[in-house]
């Protein structure tokens, strides 16, 4: 690569603190919908049990690129206008959800279901039983599959440069059409996203050691 590389280095880092600042805020999104959508399928009224099969159904069966597209171009004929910040946001974080919450749902599956009979006939609420001994529990089973998810956020950040978000990818895109020198910028861009998916993959695996630590 040429040194002239290192002149960019200040774009590549502003465009890679965005990616950060998406990636936090899409997997945010993504575990409030998860969840919702999770604990939503073991509901006991029908019509919020089907809300949320439709709705893992319909993302999970449908281009990321198109929800994206839909979510930025789409509302706005609705009335609803977001910015490019917030439309990407809104749509990686619906998209990651619909993953989230089958995720979840495998976790609370592996939960013996004893465990809320017990609590339950020992007068504690079913909210408080899930929130203080299941959701616990399940938590350190889908640690790695929710990493696992949250690079799949980070890498899917790229996708938001078709809609103007000033990411790695698009800033990449922009130096390349005025320096014509697409082999260096796109190196350059797969290290940034391979260092940040390497330090999700290290934090997940001390948060693993840790919570092996506290039930040993």
């Amino acid at each position: 690569m040429s040194n002239n590389l290192w002149v960019y280095a200040p774009g590549f880092l502003n465009a890679a603190w965005i990616v950060f600042a998406v990636t936090i805020l899409v997997i945010i999104v993504s575990w409030i919908c998860g969840l919702a959508a999770a604990l939503g399928r073991t509901s006991s009224l029908k019509p919020v049990r089907w809300l949320c099969s439709f709705y893992i159904w319909f993302i999970r069966g449908t281009p990321t690129l198109i929800q994206v597209f839909i979510v930025y171009f789409g509302f706005p004929q609705l009335g609803l206008k977001l910015s490019p910040f917030v439309a990407g946001v809104l749509a990686l974080g619906v998209n990651s959800g619909a993953y989230v919450a089958e995720i979840i749902r495998a976790g609370l599956s592996a939960i013996p279901r004893g465990q809320m009979e017990s609590a339950m006939a020992l007068g504690i609420s079913r909210h408080k039983t899930m929130t203080t001994i299941i959701l616990p529990q399940v938590f350190r089973i889908i640690l790695p599959p929710l990493t696992n998810e949250a690079i799949t956020c980070l890498k899917n950040t790229s996708l938001l440069s078709t809609i103007t978000v000033m990411e790695l990818t698009l800033y990449s895109q922009m130096l390349i059409a005025t320096t014509f020198r697409p082999f260096e910028f796109y190196i350059a861009t797969a290290i940034i996203y391979l260092v940040m998916t390497t330090v999700l993959s290290q934090l997940s695996a001390y948060l693993e050691r840790r919570n092996s630590r506290s039930l040993a």
